[in-house]
């Protein structure tokens, strides 16, 4: 009787840096996370966006080390306010505000 074998699997780790190349991608991934609400999610995504444009250089212009960057914008990482308005505004991006949708209820 043969035995069967088992194959390990490995996955390469995929980062979403990688492929976001132009300003609308950029907008558009941290629209999502934004609307989240989820804070580890944006601080993921922001550091994703950072890596994207090259984090020492992101890392200058905020005049914060690369690894301090890197710290605060882990999932468990705490970054200031005014990091994530500067980091957003050196991505090219501002962050605009609008009224959530009131659904109507039924009577």
């Amino acid at each position: 009787m043969k035995t069967a074998v088992k194959e390990k699997v490995t996955f390469a780790k995929w980062d979403i840096a990688e492929i976001l190349d132009t300003k609308e991608d950029i907008a558009a991934c941290l629209e999502v996370a934004l609307a989240s609400t989820d804070t580890k999610f944006l601080f993921e995504t922001l550091g994703a966006l950072a890596r994207s444009k090259g984090m020492s250089q992101i890392a200058r212009e905020l005049g914060v080390t690369r690894e301090g960057l890197y710290k605060s914008l882990s999932p468990d990482g705490r970054p200031s306010f005014d990091t994530i308005i500067k980091l957003i505004d050196i991505l090219g991006l501002r962050v605009r505000l609008e009224q959530k949708a009131i659904a109507r209820e039924e009577a």
